[in-house]
């Protein structure tokens, strides 16, 4: 196995772990519910958890640069997901039907309504936490984009060596 391999899925599995350790910290620490963007954000990370771990723990040859692949892509998604959640807080487009509402459409009305009683409305629009005049989608997307094309640009070598 490529020793560049194994560092980068090791890595890419380290960095998925912190960023979904983050997430849940915000939420039950901090107290910042999660909208419907930010867990499809969390579901990238932990896509990219499983074969990250796989590559580490050595799968070789272009196997392992087509798993490391497979979890650079998972992230990549994300960092897509996380842009365009930024485009939603800063009102460049609309959100998903999902977007401020925490049910779907398979619910009657007075499922809804108890719902909606019974919990804040999360709102994929609202920037509930930013550092540096960068929101928490915002840094999500530059993690996942740098972790994604590092490992994507490892993963393609691995595949391409002979």
């Amino acid at each position: 196995m490529q020793p560049g391999l194994r560092v980068t899925a090791g890595s890419l599995a380290l960095v998925a772990a912190a960023m979904l350790a983050g997430a849940f910290a915000f939420e039950h620490l901090g107290k910042l519910a999660p909208c419907v963007l930010c867990w499809w954000q969390r579901y990238a990370w932990m896509a990219a958890l499983a074969p990250a771990v796989v590559a580490w723990r050595g799968v070789g040859g272009r196997m392992g640069g087509f798993v490391l692949a497979l979890a650079a892509i998972a992230t990549l998604a994300g960092a897509a997901t996380a842009f365009f959640h930024v485009g939603v807080e800063q009102a460049w487009w609309p959100g998903t039907a999902e977007c401020g509402t925490p049910f779907g459409s398979e619910m009657t009305t007075e499922e809804r309504l108890k719902l909606l009683l019974g919990q804040p409305v999360l709102r994929c629009d609202q920037i509930a936490w930013s550092m540096l005049g960068i929101s928490m989608a915002g840094w999500n997307g530059l993690v996942a984009l740098v972790a994604g094309g590092l490992a994507l640009t490892v993963a393609l070598r691995q595949i391409m060596a002979r």
